[in-house]
Parts: structure tokens; C-alpha cells; sequence
């Protein structure tokens, strides 16, 4: 019989306290929100984009509910500024315990009118990105041989399908495989990696397509009637970081209103 471990109020198995955590994309939309919780939850939270006066607005904004954050200005497709983010980050607080992979862009064309460029930015930014901020995330955990956890924010368009965005549902299927290969190789070193499906949620991204009238069509095939509404993500995203999800690795968990069941 295997031992038995005390029970763990929520409060325990939520709390983030000294934990280092760095989220890209973070001057607004889904990435602001999610690095707001983690610090409310105790982590020092670093916030990377590529706005720096949004970024500095948020900090200030945490800063005054008692939590710890810094901005970083970076540009999460270009080696030289993942280098200097993690400097940044151990200088600040430490080595990360917590990286949450959020920024990402979406375009709309259909598959015979893609241009190489649309192709190209959307593979950078949302699927190359992801993969070599966490492997040099991942490379500084080992060292400091803390452990951590990694998430990638994919989408439930990397599970199925629309029309016209033929490069978004490429790259977010890649960042689900992606997950799934770095879990099967880093979870030796302590280090668990998930993912996390978002449903539509209205941000600043698809503002106005979830407003239009081809938007505002999708809800009847979403079982809980809407769209995300702000913090909808929040309680995935503290399972998957905190020691409430210490076994989960490899995961995707989709958060979209049921919309999945009805694709």
C-alpha cells in the first residue's frame, strides 16, 4: 500500500510564493490576464512584448496590489532578445520556475491566397518562438536544477479546423506535438510541459471578427451559449503551474464552452 499524504487546502496547492515566472505576449489580452494571476498567486512575474508602455502600465498596476513584476522589452522571435529576457530574469529574480508561452498572431486568408510572408511570421512567431524561449527556459532550469513548469498556449483550432486560417491551425497543432515531445524528454529533469486549449475569447486579436456577423454565428455551435469571458483561463492555467497539477505533463486541456464537441 503506498503512503498516504495530508490533505492540502486549496490555498497551499495554488500558491506561487517565490516562484519566478515569465509570460510572453504579455502587454495585452490573454497574456496580461494570466500574468496578473500568477503574481496575485505570490510569483514574480515577468511580462515580455514588444510594447513597452502597456507593459509598464501593467507592472505599475501590480505592483500596487502588493505583487511582483518587471517588464521586459523583447522580441520572442529573435535569439539575441530571448538571451537578454532571461538575463534580465535571473538578475531581477532568478532562475524561472514558470514560463508561459502566450504571444502569438493570427491571419486570415484563405489556404490559396496565403502569401509566404503571412506563412512565414505565423510559424515564427507562434509555433518557433515557443520552442526555443522554452528550450532556453528549459536549459537554465536544468542548470539550477530547480524543476519547473512550462505551458504553451495553443488553441482548440490546433485540434480541428475553419477555413482561412490555414497557417494558425498548422502552428498551434505544432505547439500541441511540441508540447507533447518536450514533456516526454524534460520530465526526467523535473520539468513538467503542458498546454492549454483556448476556445474563442475576445482580445484584441479577433476583436472584430467575434463582433461581426460570421462571429457572432459560431456561438450555436458552442454548448455554453459565448464566447470566453475575462478569467474563463484562470483556473487551467494555475493547475498546470502550481503543485495542484504536479502530475500532469504532456496534457492539453481545452477551456472553450464545449465548443469542440461541436466542430
Amino acid at each position: 500500500m503506498t503512503a498516504q499524504h495530508p490533505l492540502v487546502k486549496a490555498e497551499t496547492l495554488f500558491d506561487l510564493k517565490d516562484r519566478v515566472a515569465i509570460v510572453t505576449g504579455a502587454s495585452s489580452g490573454l497574456g496580461t490576464r494570466f500574468a496578473k494571476l500568477l503574481a496575485a498567486h505570490g510569483a514574480h512575474t515577468v511580462l515580455v512584448a514588444r510594447r513597452p508602455e502597456l507593459l509598464a502600465q501593467h507592472v505599475e498596476n501590480i505592483k500596487k496590489t502588493g505583487g511582483s513584476a518587471l517588464a521586459v522589452k523583447a522580441d520572442v522571435t529573435k535569439a539575441e532578445d530571448i538571451e537578454a529576457l532571461l538575463a534580465h530574469t535571473k538578475a531581477a529574480f532568478g532562475t524561472p520556475t514558470i514560463l508561459v508561452n502566450n504571444a502569438g498572431l493570427a491571419t486570415s486568408s484563405r489556404f490559396i491566397e496565403t502569401s509566404r510572408q503571412d506563412w512565414a511570421e505565423t510559424m515564427a512567431l507562434n509555433l518557433d518562438a515557443v520552442m526555443f524561449t522554452a528550450q532556453a527556459v528549459a536549459q537554465q532550469m536544468m542548470a539550477a536544477k530547480t524543476g519547473g513548469s512550462i505551458i504553451n498556449i495553443a488553441s482548440i483550432l490546433g485540434l480541428n479546423v475553419k477555413k482561412a486560417v490555414a497557417a494558425y491551425c498548422t502552428s498551434k497543432a505544432g505547439v500541441i506535438q511540441l508540447t507533447r515531445a518536450m514533456a516526454l524528454e524534460l520530465g526526467n529533469r523535473g520539468i513538467r510541459v503542458n498546454a492549454i486549449a483556448p476556445g474563442y475569447a475576445i482580445t484584441d486579436i479577433n476583436r472584430a471578427f467575434l463582433l461581426s456577423e460570421t462571429g457572432q454565428a459560431l456561438l450555436k455551435d458552442i454548448p455554453l451559449g459565448r464566447f470566453a469571458e475575462d478569467g474563463d483561463f484562470d483556473g487551467a492555467l494555475l493547475l498546470l503551474a502550481s503543485d495542484a497539477g504536479r502530475y500532469m505533463t504532456g496534457s492539453v486541456l481545452t477551456a472553450d464552452g464545449g465548443h469542440l464537441i461541436g466542430f
